[in-house]
């Protein structure tokens, strides 16, 4: 079958031998936690896709890059959500690596030992501004300590690395959005139960803690962000990874649905349109925005690009997991719960940040010319 043919292409050439490990396991299995799929992702090299080849990575272009989250996520749900979070806090190294500092030795370890980054960026807490962590950085003497918890973190029993904003007052007095990048052994960082349920459980997003953690000062990167919520060129960045990356995961999972209208028995002279066509366009308008990323300025209007075709996805999902689960039918809903649990998960993008209705007067303001701001 030709339907998501490039995609598995790319996660073939990326992560060999990870599509067909997916395949062979049970998707009730995959989903679980512990998951077997992060092990496998390790295995098959998956750390270093976005690590630049000088930095002995995989280098692959935000094009390549969304190809193969969306075949991750016609396998594993919970592996898409996780790795997001784990290739976009390494596209945010990559863009702070100036050669100076102790990002490129990182990125090389990333590579080399198949090190997994956990996200601890601000998000959760309905009604709260996303660039409002709930982590707080103070200086104390020669280190900086960190308080505050992030729930929910993904790979938070399989990370070795932990990269979290914080809340960090400048020398100017002026508190301002800071990155902090914390080793997972560290002292004072526990890890709570907190995700309850069944639904991409295997995407290990559990509370972290952090209790007076003490980080070298060089591990910490202020920004220019400060309470207006104006995004600087690091965390639009940022954002561009994570809103292509997760929309093309979780287009992944609305194509497995697909996939299995598509293979049921007796669909070969069925119009495969009415489940073709959302999905397929929708990660036409993620594709554009990626190739725009190797092409264009990373400004605030291809942020703007990128949530449209976020938004836009919310609703195709929404459309064909409908769609799909009507054609596979009432027996195939008694007999297995792989059709229901692939359209709850697909709805999953709907509940990261920054959500429609808080982008709704944000979004208008910069139509009117405003800088962008995120809600």
């Amino acid at each position: 079958m030709n339907f998501l043919h490039h995609e598995r292409a790319a996660l073939e050439t990326f992560m060999p031998g990870l599509d067909a490990a997916l395949a062979d396991q049970p998707l009730e299995r995959l989903e679980s936690a512990p998951s077997p799929a992060i092990q496998a992702f390790r295995a098959a090299g998956g750390p270093g896709l976005l690590v630049p080849a000088e930095h002995g990575g995989s280098g692959a272009t935000p094009l390549q890059a969304v190809r193969v989250q969306r075949a991750v996520g016609a396998r594993c749900p919970s592996l898409a959500v996780a790795t997001t979070m784990h290739h976009f806090s390494v596209a945010g190294l990559v863009r702070a690596a100036d050669g100076s500092g102790p990002e490129g030795a990182l990125l090389a370890a990333i590579a080399r030992d198949n090190l997994l980054l956990a996200s601890g960026f601000a998000e959760g807490r309905a009604g709260q501004n996303i660039l409002k962590p709930h982590i707080t950085a103070q200086r104390r003497g020669d280190v900086v300590v960190l308080n505050g918890s992030k729930m929910p973190c993904s790979l938070s029993r399989s990370m070795d690395l932990l990269t979290a904003s914080v809340t960090m007052t400048d020398q100017d007095g002026v508190e301002r959005l800071a990155v902090a990048l914390i080793p997972a052994q560290s002292p004072g960082i526990e890890v709570r139960p907190f995700w309850r349920t069944p639904i991409l459980a295997g995407a290990e997003s559990d509370e972290v803690v952090l209790t007076d953690v003490e980080v070298d000062p060089g591990m910490v990167v202020l920004t220019e962000v400060t309470a207006d919520a104006v995004p600087d060129a690091l965390n639009v960045a940022g954002f561009l990874w994570f809103e292509l990356l997760l929309t093309a995961g979780y287009l992944g999972v609305a194509s497995a649905l697909v996939e299995r209208v598509l293979a049921r028995p007796g669909s070969g002279a069925d119009d495969p349109s009415p489940y073709l066509v959302d999905v397929e366009a929708a990660m036409l308008a993620v594709e554009a925005v990626a190739r725009a990323m190797a092409d264009e300025e990373w400004t605030d209007a291809l942020l703007v690009a990128a949530l449209t075709a976020r938004y836009s996805a919310q609703d195709a999902i929404a459309r064909t997991t409908r769609t799909c689960l009507a054609a596979l039918g009432g027996m195939a809903f008694i007999s297995s719960s792989e059709g229901s649990y692939l359209a709850s998960a697909a709805t999953g993008l709907t509940f990261h940040p920054p959500a429609r209705g808080r982008m709704a007067g944000p979004l208008r303001d910069f139509l009117d010319g405003r800088p962008l701001r995120i809600g």
